[in-house]
């Protein structure tokens, strides 16, 4: 009898594991394809007026336009997935049935958070470790062919590029490599030790060196000038630093893996850079995004198997309804992080937090 009701138990969870993914994927699929033709529909004009070749509108952009939207819908087609094929099952009684057998609403729920672990660990390999190596030739290709942007320097730049060492530039123009008006302070605690200026700095690719032009190079003892040299060039070795950082690249943390966005934050932060709120929430999203896919299957779950007058279509209508706040929140709450008002990681995780008080609430009014 125990190897009968397992059996039954193993056809259930397969039974609704594969409606849960078959949903999901087809929703997926349906949703893209729909994503491109619309998005060549708008952009067609920009490939033509910009000379973009076709094996570069496909391979460059639309095979990573695919993954990087796909993972943007995941937590609003879940929730779909689920309120549609469940508010199914409810109205062919099926949900009856399987609580009426003796199957407890939580056990029933197995196969849902095992769909959901799934879709999450999915989600999370693709945005942390997939989608990013591919945002870089699409964002690239952007660029070229659609927005026909370069690459900005950054102003004002000052940060520190190992413990006691400061950089300034007050302007660096990225379509030239030329940075104006640098200056390098190296201290012992708080006293300095040493201080180079120059009027222009630029980065030597061969060599790795920067080449300072009109430059003043002052050497202090006890915190009093005692050797000062200057000349119209010199070669210097700066170490942690590179033209890249003080680029200022279009969503440049899109374009990092999960690896190299926390080196890079850790490198920043170490350095005194501020404003990175924008990588400190992509950072919590990778995680709060699959997470999220546990909490809208409990609500789609609760929601939809319970019959109610409207049908299907009321489910539906709830379910996007909900789908819509989720993000509306989350891009509220995210907003708020940038502008500094909030904490980064609150900011990403404030809307499952909500959420998940929403979906045990419909738990406990779940039919049983």
């Amino acid at each position: 009898m125990y190897e009968l009701k397992l059996q039954v138990l193993k056809k259930l969870d397969l039974y609704i594991l594969k409606k849960f993914l078959g949903t999901f994927f087809f929703a997926i699929l349906l949703i893209i394809s729909i994503s491109v033709v619309f998005d060549l529909t708008e952009k067609i004009d920009n490939f033509f007026e910009h000379g973009a070749p076709w094996d570069a509108i496909i391979f460059d952009y639309y095979k990573n336009f695919v993954p990087y939207f796909a993972n943007l819908f995941t937590p609003l087609f879940v929730f779909i997935a689920v309120i549609f094929f469940t508010s199914k099952m409810a109205y062919q009684t099926e949900i009856i049935a399987i609580l009426s057998s003796g199957v407890s609403f939580r056990r029933m729920m197995f196969p849902y958070f095992l769909g959901a672990a799934v879709i999450g660990a999915f989600s999370f390999l693709l945005g942390g470790y997939v989608i990013p190596p591919a945002n870089k030739t699409r964002i690239k290709f952007e660029n070229e062919y659609v927005k026909n942007r370069k690459e900005q320097g950054l102003e004002k730049i000052h940060m520190q590029i190992e413990p006691g060492v400061f950089v300034y530039m007050d302007k660096y123009r990225a379509y030239s490599g030329n940075g104006d008006y640098f200056s390098m302070e190296k201290y012992d605690e708080k006293e300095i030790i040493s201080k180079i200026s120059a009027r222009y700095a630029k980065f030597d690719t061969a060599t790795g060196k920067w080449q300072l032009k009109n430059y003043v190079q002052r050497d202090f003892i006890n915190g009093i000038e005692h050797k000062i040299a200057s000349g119209s060039k010199i070669d210097t070795l700066i170490p942690n630093i590179t033209p890249k950082d003080f680029k200022e690249e279009r969503k440049y943390f899109e374009m990092m893996t999960n690896t190299e966005l926390n080196r890079y934050i850790d490198e920043q932060t170490a350095r005194g850079v501020g404003n990175l709120e924008e990588f400190l929430i992509e950072k919590y999203k990778r995680v709060a995004s699959p997470f999220s896919a546990f909490i809208l299957t409990l609500i789609g779950v609760s929601l939809a198997s319970r019959k109610v007058r409207g049908g299907m279509g009321l489910h539906i209508g709830v379910g996007i309804a909900l789908s819509f706040s989720y993000i509306l929140f989350m891009t509220v709450s995210t907003t708020f992080a940038i502008n500094g008002n909030m904490n980064p990681m609150l900011a990403v995780w404030i809307p499952n937090i909500v959420f998940s008080g929403i979906g045990i609430i419909l738990y406990m009014r779940a039919p049983k």
